[in-house]
């Protein structure tokens, strides 16, 4: 008697180049394949993301936080409060000196100027490399104590302030048209440290130098409240910023957006 009949299942054995087996590895093959080019293409668009960020910042624009009130009403910064973001252009300079009503990003040139910084940089070497980096790209802060204040006055000016004559602050012996100065926040400032700030038609002490040639005067709209050039009169640069250290001239602010716009740069000697 035959055991074997037509309707028995029959079983096949496939050595794995069968169609069924050669479908599953060339999706796999092409799985492999997209997620490696959009590896690659992602990794393309970051480098060229990243190498504009390099581009921009180095040398057309960079961003900085307003770090004090010193530059009142024209620049917001203060503690517990959201500090104007401005952005300072880096090629005017290259091109031009600075002039009398600029407002500008500087480098402090003394250690005069660094008495209450400090560094943005983490204790850790690693990391402080790393942020180090980031800062190429503005995506950390720079190692350096940055401060933000107007012109006043250039190489070769005589300026001064005497509080008797009630001239207030003089460029060669010319009285200066300073609008951007808030009048009613001086003497409050004045008001509410009894005249230790504020006082008088300096807004402060007397003072009186010429600048040296490669160098710029500069104080704070805020006049009554900020310690610029006046206050370091002691160090080598008797209280002057050379134009190397100039980071470059504030020319917006773009956040917060409430008081997004430009910064204007008045000619105080007119």
């Amino acid at each position: 008697m035959n055991d074997s009949t037509d309707d028995e299942p029959k079983f096949v054995i496939r050595d794995g180049s069968g169609d069924a087996t050669g479908s599953d590895t060339t999706d796999g093959d092409e799985k492999r394949s997209g997620w490696s080019r959009l590896v690659k293409e992602v990794a393309i668009v970051v480098a060229i993301v990243l190498a504009l960020m390099f581009v921009f910042t180095q040398f057309f624009f960079r961003q900085y936080v307003v770090p004090s009130e010193s530059m009142e009403s024209t620049l917001h910064g203060c503690a517990g409060c959201t500090n104007d973001r401005i952005v300072i252009d880096k090629m005017v300079y290259r091109f031009s000196d600075p002039e009398p009503g600029d407002v500008i990003v500087f480098k402090a040139p003394s250690e005069s100027w660094d008495d209450v910084w400090q560094s943005p940089r983490s204790s850790n070497a690693v990391v402080h490399k790393v942020q180090d980096v980031l800062s190429w790209f503005a995506l950390q802060p720079p190692d350096e104590n940055n401060l933000v204040k107007r012109v006043i006055a250039t190489g070769g000016q005589r300026v001064e302030c005497h509080n008797a004559d009630g001239k207030g602050v003089t460029v060669d012996g010319k009285p200066l048209d300073e609008p951007y100065i808030d009048k009613d926040l001086q003497v409050d400032t004045s008001a509410a440290t009894d005249g230790v700030l504020g006082k008088g038609s300096c807004y402060g002490k007397d003072f009186g130098l010429t600048v040296p040639d490669g160098n710029v005067w500069v104080m704070g709209d805020n006049r009554s409240n900020s310690a610029d050039s006046r206050a370091h009169q002691g160090d080598q640069y008797h209280g002057t910023v050379p134009i190397s250290d100039i980071r470059g001239k504030v020319r917006f602010v773009m956040y917060p957006f409430s008081r997004i716009g430009g910064v204007g740069d008045h000619d105080p000697q007119g």
